[in-house]
């Protein structure tokens, strides 16, 4: 629908969602802390982003659910740490999928009377599973649930509910043993999935309603294509260069910066969209990243720092594959211009839109809502984590728990060698504090393992690589 055809009636929508916003998550992938502007990029030019955070609340604190994709969203979605959610890494599609007494923020929001969509990647269950995004709270659905097909942003089809959308490419099966097109890349390439997303996000937030909407926008920038790069050595699929592409660089780091600025724009356009709509201060937009920045793509992660001054990079426990950014825009509401330091994760988006939306979370979640910082209300009225938790199942297995500045980091899931940082000194973990702060280290440690549910279903994979150097010095 035109937006002209729409304006008169979303008049409805505000006056009946006066009370409880819209709310609109967008998750990058594979976007690292450094990656933007407002958080210190200087080479890749964010500028609706670097806006947002100007308009809005940019916290320098918060992390993902995981290192990596699947149980990153499946902490965000259910509200449970990785050592109590039932999907604790990147699987088979027999494991990794919701559990049907799952309940998700998109069901919360749907009990609560909202219309709710996701749009792009999901990676937790297929559409031959009751885990499906439908079948989890979503009354719409349009994207990938495949995340190793979510790899091509060039794919034959894309879902809508539960019918392949044939799009006009044609893809080539990767040479790598055991995969099919789901790993390939495309010979013929005209419909680019991320393109498609935003425009369906447009014009479903533009539908007249009588009712709130929540739309979990989750585009696959800047992830590579690990096939392509595995037969081409470019993994950056996007349709041009724009503004890099006479730079001199590598194509890898032209298709990189170009894929996130086109992000950027695209985020711009929704922003926009909401205004003309009139739905501009009855939204809060937030927009996050699932993990740490990645080292594929056949780029050179040394040109852009995209983890900025933090160690590490995805599937590390390291504040380079867990701490993202988070910037948070509600007009009226969130305090513009706003630098915030409150310690939160992916866990905590499922409290904090059920008292967006005026209802009470599920009992028995890591989940705190964050609704008093995002006011700008006084410190006091803030209920905080005791300690963050993460657990990792690739790599030999790694665990890592936070509480107030300390970090203690194991190498190996359950034992192996163990490492303490004190944040608000060492951002860059440069420095293992274990030796003289011992007795802080074994309290960690015991919190550590109670924080641990055992789960069959995961079992720990591969040995653990040598740890990744600390964050070269700023420049």
């Amino acid at each position: 629908m035109a937006v002209a055809a729409v304006l008169a009636l979303s008049t409805l929508a505000v006056a009946a969602a006066a009370d409880r916003p819209n709310i609109i998550f967008v998750m990058a992938d594979d976007l690292g802390y450094g990656d933007l502007g407002c958080y210190g990029q200087e080479l890749i030019a964010t500028p609706r982003l670097d806006q947002m955070a100007a308009e809005g609340m940019r916290f320098t604190q918060f992390y993902a659910g995981a290192s990596v994709c699947a149980p990153s969203r499946a902490v965000l979605m259910t509200g449970q740490h990785t050592g109590h959610v039932s999907v604790r890494g990147n699987a088979s599609k027999e494991i990794q999928r919701l559990g049907d007494d799952d309940v998700t923020v998109g069901a919360v929001l749907q009990d609560a009377g909202y219309d709710t969509a996701l749009i792009g990647k999901w990676g937790l269950g297929e559409a031959d599973t009751t885990s499906h995004p439908n079948d989890k709270g979503f009354d719409h659905f349009f994207g990938f649930t495949n995340q190793t097909q979510a790899h091509n942003y060039y794919p034959v089809y894309l879902w809508r509910q539960r019918v392949q959308v044939p799009l006009r490419n044609e893809v080539q099966v990767a040479k790598r043993a055991g995969s099919n097109y789901h790993g390939g890349y495309a010979i013929k390439r005209v419909d680019y999935s991320h393109d498609l997303f935003f425009d369906d996000a447009l014009a479903w937030i533009s539908e007249p309603r009588d009712e709130p909407f929540f739309l979990y926008l989750s585009p696959t920038i800047p992830h590579a294509n690990n096939e392509a790069t595995n037969d081409l050595g470019d993994g950056q699929e996007v349709p041009d260069y724009g503004d890099y592409a006479d730079r001199d660089w590598p194509t890898p780091a032209k298709g990189q910066a170009a894929m996130i600025s086109r992000l950027d724009r695209d985020v711009g356009r929704l922003l926009d969209r909401l205004a003309e709509l009139g739905l501009d201060e009855n939204t809060i937009v937030f927009f996050t990243s699932d993990n740490g920045p990645h080292d594929e793509g056949g780029f050179d992660i040394r040109r852009f720092r995209p983890a900025g001054p933090l160690r590490g990079i995805k599937r590390d426990l390291y504040e380079g594959g867990i701490r993202e950014p988070l910037i948070a825009r509600w007009p009226g509401r969130i305090p513009a211009g706003t630098v915030n330091d409150h310690i939160g994760y992916f866990g905590d988006v499922l409290a904090t839109c059920a008292d967006l939306a005026g209802v009470e979370p599920p009992a028995g979640l890591d989940s705190i809502s964050m609704v008093p910082t995002l006011l700008g209300e006084a410190d006091a009225t803030q209920a905080k984590h005791d300690y963050l938790y993460w657990e990792f199942y690739e790599q030999g297995g790694k665990q890592a728990i936070r509480r107030g500045d300390w970090k203690l980091v194991r190498r190996g899931l359950f034992e192996g060698p163990l490492e303490l940082y004190n944040l608000a000194d060492d951002i860059g973990e440069t420095t293992n504090l274990i030796a003289e702060h011992p007795a802080v280290a074994a309290e960690l440690e015991e919190l550590m393992q109670a924080a641990h549910r055992p789960d069959p279903r995961w079992q720990v994979r591969g040995t653990p690589p040598p740890p990744p150097p600390p964050p070269p010095a700023a420049q």
